[in-house]
Parts: C-alpha cells; structure tokens; sequence
C-alpha cells in the first residue's frame, strides 16, 4: 500500500461510501481529519441532482462532518459547465427536483418545467419528485427531437432500506419508449476528475477517486487517468468487476480499511 500512502488528493463518492441514510460510517472522522494532517485534500464528488450543495453541508454536518460550499463537486456543476459551453442559451425542460431547477437557475441557465414550444433541451437529473406527466412530456419532448442531457447514469441510489431508481433507470424507461438514448455528463465521464485537478493544483499521480460503484465512480477516475479504491459498503460487488471489466486499483470493504492503510 506504499503508492495509496503517497496520495494527497482524495475525490469521495458519497452514498454508499462514507455514509448510507443518515448513518456515517465508521471511522470517516479520523480518515478527513488524517487527510488535512498530511497537507492532503478531499473533495465530496456526487452525482445526485436532486439537492444542492447546502443541502449536503446541513446533511454533512448533521453527521458530525463540518464542511463548505468548496468541499463539494456535483454532477451539477459538471453540468452547468456543458450547457454554457456546448449548448448556450438554450432552453431547457428540466426533469427533475426544484432544487434542481433553482440551481440551474442561479447559474443563469434558461429554464422551465412546461412542455414548450420553444424547448431546446430534456436535461434530466435524480428526480425524487417524480410524476407521470414529467414522463410524458419527457417522450413527446423526445420525439420532437430536443437534445437529451442527463446529469449521471446511477441505475440506483441506495437508501437505509435498499434502493430506488436514479437517473440512469429513468433514462432507460425513456429510451425504451423513444429510442432516444441522453449525453451524460457526471462520472464515469472524466470531466468532474479533470476539474478537482485544476481547482486542487494537485497531480494526476497524487489523486485517487473512491467509491462504491464502479461503472460510475471508478470508472470515472479510471477514464480520467487516477488510481482508484473500490469499496464494497454502498451498491458493488466484487463481481461486478468481471461483469462491467473494470478495474480499480485497489477493492476494499469499506473507507475504514482505505484509512487504515493510508496511517500504516
């Protein structure tokens, strides 16, 4: 483990990885607080849509994790970054939370949730207020021919109790009824990896992306060039590694093992 002890950058999936629900898993404390005391760096990279940064900060810190608005990177900022480059001024069918919606927003991004004529594009996120008529505005808005964006391809998103469809299972009941299939745009894509590294200053060899879910989390730092710590707490397997041929660097059970190895 002498390579994982050299690491100073630590990009951190969070459900399923260093919580589940409201329960924080063991020893998360002393791994942040050991990464600071080596001169490293965390970064909480995520995929749900469904709330913003604050609403993980009051979540962090009912957890005991103090934090702030620059610990955090979301499939939404990854976004947001797309839309203004890729597609600017483009209006845009937002399929998902009001809290989705108002961080879009906030970005300057031109928005609605009304079937418009003058609609650009479905941008679809992890829609915890789901409803029928959103799936059917979603179709007809498809086979008009809008672009289809999505914030992440989670099939779930694990709760205390099991889990319940994310983005990427909506995605798909969309594309089994259109045959329109989304650009997406948070892990396994590179571009949230890509922007920690600039924001961090740190270098590709100082990084590791950890995560419980290898088609998105490790295969996002896998397609970015950075080592990877596959943890089995959250939603993966060890067979998914021969099911989706991805391979992290190193497959632990759970972040207690990552800050065990990372003090030895």
């Amino acid at each position: 483990m002498a390579e994982l002890q050299e690491k100073r950058l630590f990009l951190l999936d969070m459900d399923g990885t260093i919580y589940l629900s409201d329960t924080l898993f063991d020893k998360v404390p002393e791994f942040l607080d050991y990464v600071k005391a080596i001169g490293g760096r965390y970064l909480f990279l995520t995929n749900n849509s469904s709330r913003g940064v604050e609403g993980y900060i009051d979540r962090m810190a009912r957890l005991g994790i103090a934090t702030t608005r620059e610990d955090f990177l979301t499939s939404v900022d990854a976004t947001i970054g797309y839309l203004k480059s890729e597609l600017p001024g483009k209006k845009c069918y937002v399929f998902g939370t009001r809290s989705f919606y108002d961080q879009l927003e906030a970005a300057g991004i031109s928005v609605t949730t009304q079937r418009e004529d003058d609609v650009d594009v479905l941008l679809c996120g992890f829609d915890t207020e789901l409803t029928f008529q959103k799936l059917e505005d979603a179709c007809i808005l498809l086979q008009r021919g809008v672009d289809f964006v999505a914030t992440n391809p989670d099939w779930v998103c694990p709760t205390w109790y099991g889990s319940v469809p994310d983005c990427g299972s909506v995605c798909e009941m969309l594309f089994r009824a259109t045959g329109r299939r989304p650009k997406v745009i948070g892990k396994p894509q590179p571009e949230m990896v890509y922007l920690a590294l600039q924001r961090t200053g740190f270098a590709p060899e100082q990084a590791v992306m950890v995560g419980d879910r290898l088609y998105t989390d490790i295969a996002s730092g896998v397609n970015a060039g950075i080592d990877t710590v596959f943890v089995l707490s959250g939603e993966g397997v060890v067979a998914d590694i021969e099911t989706y041929n991805i391979h992290p660097t190193w497959v632990m059970d759970h972040i207690r093992d990552l800050y065990r190895s990372i003090k030895e």
